[in-house]
């Protein structure tokens, strides 16, 4: 079976803001600094990191909710670099963004069927007849009854909530989804339920996911591969198995050592990181994890790692593998 073509390719992505002076000279916050990735049509990519690390801005930078300071997005073989205007706004039919919270993403004066119809008016598509129609349709997709339609947001649980935000971002048939902490503020329960609808979604729809994360559990759950970040770069990536089972970079084995292990009776060594992370205003010459690193050496204090193929599938970006 021939691999899947990508769907969407970030090469060398940047976003940098403009900070204030410090001793004469304005600072930079380098949110994003040099980010490749592709993903493939119907698969999950995990993007997983400490808070602050850049995964949310990534994802607003692949679905053109933000603008790149620097580097190129592909999406389906064609740059879509810098669009704006109408011409951003018809792409972003393509690609939707799912928000952690949806009490404050969707719009508290709409009813649900006015919020899941709004994207079609927006776009012209279809008399109001059919729209309603389309709207009962995705209610019973996503495990919610047509009457629903009446209800407010306020009305709703969490997970019913959730579930609106997901059917609005289906609304217009994207083939590309961001999922950003998409189960982060529900009960263990209800994620459970909004895990495995978003896995029916997908296999329906063949959808292609990029889900954003800092629960590994969920990341191994969801994810066909998952890519690393730290201080705005990416310094792992590989098959979700792989990774698990044999993580390189320091960084990876310090948060694949912190999952539960499911076996009571084995003991696993847990990896604590000495230090919080740097500021992104601040990032240290170098590899930007030596300060937290136990194998840290005069190398990583003046030359940056590259990400780095060790094995099929499997890259790194440490200088313990170059």
């Amino acid at each position: 079976m021939a691999p899947a073509e990508d769907i969407v390719q970030l090469q060398n992505i940047k976003k940098h803001y403009a900070g204030g002076f410090w001793g004469g000279q304005q600072q930079t916050l380098r949110a994003v600094d040099g980010v490749s990735l592709s993903i493939r049509a119907g698969e999950t990519l995990g993007l997983v990191g400490e808070s602050g690390c850049g995964k949310s801005t990534v994802g607003q930078l692949a679905s053109l909710l933000l603008p790149a300071t620097d580097g190129t997005l592909v999406y389906n073989g064609k740059d879509i670099t810098g669009l704006s205007g109408p011409r951003a706004r018809s792409m972003r039919r393509h690609m939707q963004y799912v928000f952690q919270d949806p009490y404050t993403s969707l719009n508290p004066r709409l009813r649900i069927g006015e919020l899941l119809e709004e994207p079609l008016k927006i776009n012209r598509l279809g008399d109001s007849r059919e729209r309603k129609r389309q709207v009962d349709d995705m209610l019973l997709r996503i495990g919610l009854d047509p009457s629903y339609a009446r209800h407010y947001t306020h009305q709703l649980s969490g997970g019913q909530r959730q579930r609106i935000g997901i059917a609005r971002s289906l609304m217009l048939k994207p083939e590309f989804l961001v999922l950003d902490e998409p189960v982060s503020a529900l009960d263990v329960s209800v994620q459970s339920q909004i895990l495995n609808l978003l896995k029916d979604l997908q296999r329906e729809l063949n959808l292609t996911y990029l889900f954003i994360s800092h629960d590994l559990n969920v990341v191994h759950y969801m994810s066909d591969r998952v890519a690393v970040m730290y201080l705005g770069k990416i310094v792992e990536i590989a098959e979700v198995e792989d990774l698990y089972a044999n993580p390189l970079h320091p960084y990876t084995k310090a948060l694949v050592s912190a999952i539960p292990s499911e076996n009571r009776r084995e003991k696993r060594e847990r990896i604590i990181l000495k230090g919080d992370m740097p500021s992104p205003l601040d990032i240290p010459k170098g590899c930007a994890f030596q300060t937290r690193c136990v194998h840290a050496h005069e190398r990583c204090s003046t030359e940056a790692p590259v990400l780095t193929g060790i094995r099929e599938g499997h890259f790194v970006s440490c200088h313990l593998y170059t």
